[in-house]
């Protein structure tokens, strides 16, 4: 009554091999692998080679947006960080989400960055034009 003859005949409305109603399973994996596991994982081993190649004198931001400069590496785990002068704390090596710089070894501290160099005159644009060394 409901049912063509058509369908009624045919044994069901579903059919099909094994094969054809696999495929979009399949195919939705793939582009969940390709579009977001595989570059999650890469993400992850980047993070990791990052922390495993923390050393001393490294300015740092951790995950809760600190940030400091990595003053001793403790263990595999946790690593010692100055936030200002004289305030240090102890973090885990995993909440590091960016390194900022890599000190240069040999290289002294920059002198831009001093205060008393600006008040000296400095050297630069401005300093230059009021003619000063």
């Amino acid at each position: 009554m409901f049912i063509s003859p058509a369908w009624a005949q045919a044994g069901g409305a579903g059919g099909g091999d094994l094969l054809t109603s696999m495929m979009p399973i399949v195919l939705i994996f793939a582009v969940f692998y390709f579009l977001l596991i595989r570059p999650q994982q890469k993400k992850v081993k980047a993070h990791q080679a990052m922390v495993a190649a923390l050393r001393r004198g490294d300015k740092i931001v951790t995950g809760g947006g600190i940030y400091g400069t990595v003053t001793k590496v403790l263990n595999d785990q946790e690593a010692m960080i100055e936030i200002a002068e004289g305030v240090r704390i102890k973090i885990a090596r995993s909440t590091i989400s960016t390194v900022l710089t890599k000190p240069e070894p040999g290289a002294a501290p920059n002198a831009a960055n001093d205060s008393g160099s600006a008040q000296q005159g400095g050297g630069g644009f401005l300093g230059k034009l009021l003619g000063k060394k």
